[in-house]
């Protein structure tokens, strides 16, 4: 049987590509495909990375579309350049590129806190003075609702003066964090009040020591 001959390969029917089909079809996104593969830099990548790229860069290629590598460097403890580098030659391996789109969730970290500053004086973000241990203890289960921190009606105005002092550098690691205000009897545990920015006094690979106080991965990738 020659290569003609052969019955045509067919086309993929897994939801992903399903979604993508029908937002195609719709105009949704204007048409475009544009995926991304964020990597935290703390470490060499595994099995399962090689997994998420394949499909987020795949993904991309088949639909003719773009795939962003962005690096999710919010926590200065772990991270160095050395994984970057690292997890750049892996994803080259497997035959994958990502041309002019390599971005930093550091890049944004002034941003990042100008949003912190906006949901503050929106009312929905608020400092905690709790320990990391009570914040646990408090935040309840999946059957009883969490306890509202005694530090969560702190007025805007008091609120906006610890997180600025907090970014300045005068208070240690773990004497406050930057809590979102949403429900502590939500039936969704990540929602009772999570935590949006906590005291890591450590140089950060990319950005030195400008910074004291960092985002957790879930604000960064709101």
């Amino acid at each position: 049987m020659t290569e003609q001959d052969k019955p045509e390969k067919p086309p993929a029917t897994d939801f992903i590509r399903q979604r993508i089909v029908e937002d195609l079809k719709s105009g949704r996104f204007g048409g475009r495909v544009h995926t991304r593969f964020p990597p935290e830099p703390n470490g060499y990548l595994h099995i399962g990375h090689a997994k998420s790229i394949c499909l987020n860069f795949g993904i991309a290629e088949e639909f003719g579309g773009l795939c962003n590598l962005r690096f999710d460097d919010t926590d200065p403890t772990k991270e160095s350049m050395e994984f970057v580098e690292a997890i750049k030659e892996d994803i080259r391996w497997l035959g994958f590129d990502w041309g002019d789109r390599e971005y930093y969730a550091s890049d944004y970290f002034e941003q990042l806190y100008e949003w912190a500053v906006q949901l503050i004086k929106a009312g929905k973000a608020y400092v905690d003075s709790q320990s990391l241990e009570e914040i646990r203890r408090n935040r309840g289960t999946v059957t009883e609702p969490g306890k509202e921190s005694p530090y969560r009606n702190r007025s805007v105005e008091e609120n906006l003066d610890l997180f600025e002092r907090m970014r300045q550098g005068e208070f240690p690691d773990g004497a406050h964090v930057l809590r979102a205000k949403i429900d502590m009897a939500s039936k969704h545990l990540i929602l009772r009040d999570p935590i949006m920015y906590r005291i890591r006094h450590v140089r950060h690979y990319r950005q030195g020591d400008k910074w004291c106080i960092y985002p957790m991965y879930d604000f960064a990738h709101g």
